[in-house]
């Protein structure tokens, strides 16, 4: 098979799937691993695909913030639910942008206590919908932008550097023994990175589909996660296991 062929057969099993092995690639193609490694490679250098543990995944950005709210929307309330069982009342929490961190702002808004600081205007308004005045929130300021509604940039980052947080809930695009907690976006990763600084723990929301997956921006070491929450489903992925051996904790829901 011509080596163009095979990029072909490989950009379709991309767009079918999302997300493609490397063992599903030589099964598919008949061909040997090294040469499907040597594929992988080329079309990572030509920006058309991103390797990841196992396989590959296609390079795009994440779909906005209004769409990933309506998936998986299971999985993600079980992880809240969870994440919302382990802050204690008297806790200060950060809570970056994301979906999984919108649906833990559902359940921390039935508890009281707690100090929410967060960059998400969707976090801060499911907080403040509470209406009881039990949390305290505080909105971090700075300028609004990117894909997803929240603050970011300079002033965002030199406000979150004025506290220091009990515990900082991260939601990120992926997580992987290797690359840690990882975001596609620059400025989420700043943001996702100096909550992550400045808190005495840090617990990351990944639901199964992110186990393994590696963005483009790194921003918390595999080894200062303190407590990583995914769902049952994540235990089949390739890269599951290398990941809850390096975590310091792991819950699976």
């Amino acid at each position: 098979m011509w080596q163009e062929e095979r990029y072909q057969r490989i950009r379709a099993l991309l767009s079918s799937l999302q997300q493609v092995s490397t063992d599903r690639i030589v099964g598919e193609l008949g061909v040997s691993r090294e040469t499907v490694r040597r594929d992988l490679l080329e079309l990572e250098a030509m920006g058309e695909l991103r390797r990841v543990h196992g396989g590959a995944v296609p390079v795009h950005s994440e779909p906005p913030i209004t769409e990933r709210v309506h998936t998986r929307v299971k999985y993600k309330r079980a992880i809240a639910r969870a994440a919302a069982g382990l802050v204690a009342s008297g806790q200060t929490l950060f809570l970056d942008a994301g979906s999984t961190t919108s649906t833990l702002a559902d359940e921390l808004a039935k508890l009281s206590g707690l100090t929410i600081i967060t960059n998400s205007f969707d976090v801060a308004l499911k907080v403040g919908a509470a209406g009881h005045g039990a949390n305290e929130l505080i909105m971090l300021g700075g300028s609004v932008g990117g894909p997803v509604c929240a603050t970011a940039g300079d002033i965002t980052i030199a406000e979150i550097h004025r506290y220091r947080a009990d515990v900082a809930l991260l939601s990120p695009v992926g997580v992987d023994a290797e690359c840690g907690a990882t975001s596609y976006d620059l400025r989420e990763a700043e943001v996702a990175r100096a909550m992550a600084a400045n808190a005495k723990q840090r617990i990351l929301l990944a639901d199964f589909s992110k186990i393994g997956l590696c963005s483009r921006v790194s921003y918390c070491e595999v080894n200062r996660i303190d407590h990583l929450i995914t769902n049952t489903q994540a235990q089949k992925q390739p890269a599951f296991a290398a990941l809850a051996a390096a975590v310091g904790k792991l819950l699976v829901v």
